[in-house]
């Protein structure tokens, strides 16, 4: 049997590049996308030579467009698309920016439905969908409600969607991470105070795991969804946040 693929966008650090390589290690032949130059260079440095890296805005449909081609030619079909691009830009109605919210709503809705529109031609019959979203679409995280409403517009399309690969049997669900200890996460902790260490460090004691997730958790759980195993769950939202959110 030929072997799996995957298109992995966000897959430049964190959590899309801990996925790249929990699935180039279980044997899928692995594409990446990043936005940023110097990210997209050191991810040709550090992840194995035939994982496939391409620099793409999520934002633009003809860099979509190129990324779909480019896969295509490579792949030719794909077996899992990891939606997995997105920004956080932390305000409140007090300290907001229209840029930001423009930009936020423009990767984390917009980007993710085009690419998997454009893509949909080249996903196999019984492919796998995920979808990164977060347990700050649905529970309340100071200073995020725009990243909720971005990832939670895209939470509220999945139901529908799964219904309309259904035919094809290609499942979608969404992965929904927990407070996760990523290069977004530190970035965006660091926007409200310099202690990023310190607040991590509350935030996990916070747990009722009593840590923080690693990007490994969440691929893991990525990779299952993938998987054969999952081959009956779909429209389904999987929360891994170590308890995180539970307690009244």
């Amino acid at each position: 049997m030929s072997a799996r693929t995957a298109l992995i966008t966000g897959g430049t650090s964190g959590i899309g590049k801990a996925t790249a390589r929990t699935l180039h290690d279980r044997g899928y032949r692995v594409a990446v996308t990043g936005q940023r130059s110097e990210s997209v260079a050191r991810t040709r440095e550090e992840l194995p030579d035939d994982i496939l890296v391409l620099q793409s805005d999520a934002r633009s449909l003809s860099e979509i467009d190129k990324v779909v081609s480019e896969v295509g030619a490579h792949f030719g079909s794909l077996n899992t698309l990891f939606l997995n691009a997105g920004v956080n830009r932390p305000m409140t109605l007090e300290y907001w920016d229209e840029a930001g919210y423009d930009e936020v709503f423009a990767v984390n809705t917009k980007g993710v439905f085009f690419t998997l529109a454009k893509a949909v031609p080249i996903l196999a019959d019984g492919a796998s969908v995920i979808v990164t979203v977060g347990i700050g679409a649905t529970r309340s995280l100071t200073g995020s409600s725009v990243a909720a409403g971005s990832h939670g517009a895209m939470l509220s399309m999945i139901p529908t969607l799964a219904l309309e690969l259904a035919p094809r049997r290609i499942r979608i669900n969404a992965v929904s991470p927990g407070m996760t200890d990523t290069p977004m996460t530190r970035t965006s902790i660091r926007t409200v105070t310099e202690d990023v260490a310190g607040t991590m460090t509350a935030m996990a004691e916070n747990n009722p795991f009593g840590r923080l997730a690693i990007p490994d958790d969440i691929a893991r759980t990525v990779a299952f969804l993938a998987s054969d195993d999952a081959a009956y769950i779909t429209g389904q939202e999987i929360v891994v946040s170590g308890g995180a959110g539970l307690a009244i």
